[in-house]
């Protein structure tokens, strides 16, 4: 059978790092504080000509130097935000277009923070079905950008950067040693979009708006929700929590974190932890954190490796691979 098997990995982070430090001198908040309610010691924030396309971009090159590849080997771009260039065209056709691609086809995916779950499950459904045989997904988010920077309940969260990988179609066996995405689970649930959305859009107010967030429920439906999608995944592949190498979650809060790797019977020591370096970077996180663990090693060829997020919407899901 096909599988859709990670090639390559990258990422790319804006020039500028905020500090706790340096929220403190615009909000009523601490260093204290922000680290103990969520594990955030920084984020790294945007500035003159980074944007999402710019910082996927750069995260997308690094991933097929890393595979050895060219853009000319790629034949789909899938990229997570939830903060385009553009309301239109997508920023995976800016991107293409940036990397000088001619051929093949490119779309944005929108399911906030489980926007990079998203995308490797449609991008890997596109490798089973013979419409690709290498594709670029990323993430890449310019949180900063929609953030209530007196609102000090959200503006300490949030973070900008990208990641990538670069996914390749492959036969394998057919079984759960196979190199490759073994499965993927998605959920959503229209009925909670009022805990955490956009206060603005095109068709409504005509703006870019602003991000809010009902913090506590939010935090109340999240393990909950995460614990589902990898049962979900241990059953459709006959694998448990002690066959997991690497746990890599959307790098949210450091409570929701441990909280569901605690529920699942997973040690932390296989929880691969970025929250403290970039904050929320919404659909980013899961390839930050990817690139940063399989840069330093962590992650190896061979690795069984768990992807999960919740986001916005609700929306939820999980991904097993086989590094």
């Amino acid at each position: 059978m096909i599988r859709s098997v990670v090639r390559g990995f990258g990422a790319a982070l804006p020039k500028r790092v905020m500090t706790n430090k340096e929220i403190e001198s615009r909000v009523d908040t601490s260093d204290e504080w922000i680290v103990q309610r969520t594990g955030i010691r920084q984020r790294y924030i945007a500035g003159e000509g980074e944007t999402s396309a710019s910082l996927g971009e750069a995260a997308a090159r690094a991933a097929l130097e890393r595979a050895g590849l060219t853009p000319d080997d790629v034949d789909l771009i899938i990229v997570a935000t939830s903060t385009p260039d553009n309301t239109f065209p997508a920023t995976a056709v800016n991107i293409q277009n940036r990397l000088g691609m001619r051929h093949g086809a490119a779309f944005d995916m929108q399911a906030v923070c489980s926007g990079f779950v998203y995308a490797v499950a449609t991008a890997d459904a596109y490798i089973r079905g013979g419409l690709s045989k290498r594709a670029l997904v990323i993430g890449a988010e310019t949180f900063s950008r929609l953030l209530d920077w007196t609102d000090r309940t959200t503006c300490v969260l949030f973070g900008d950067g990208a990641g990538a990988i670069v996914l390749e179609a492959q036969e394998v066996a057919g079984t759960k040693a196979d190199r490759g995405v073994l499965t993927a689970q998605l959920r959503s649930d229209g009925a909670h979009r009022d805990k955490l959305y956009v206060d603005g859009g095109p068709s409504t107010t005509g703006t870019v708006g602003h991000l809010r967030m009902e913090g506590r429920e939010v935090f109340k439906h999240a393990v909950g929700m995460i614990t589902d999608v990898i049962e979900a995944a241990f059953e459709a592949t006959g694998t448990t929590a002690d066959d997991i190498d690497w746990l890599v979650p959307h790098q949210a809060n450091r409570r929701i974190i441990d909280g569901s790797a605690k529920k699942l019977g997973i040690p932390l020591e296989k929880v691969v932890v970025t929250v403290d370096l970039h904050g929320n970077t919404s659909a980013a996180s899961i390839p930050l954190a990817l690139d940063a663990a399989a840069s330093d090693g962590r992650i190896k060829k061979g690795d069984l490796v768990m992807l999960e997020a919740m986001g916005g919407g609700f929306t939820w899901g999980s991904v097993l691979l086989r590094w």
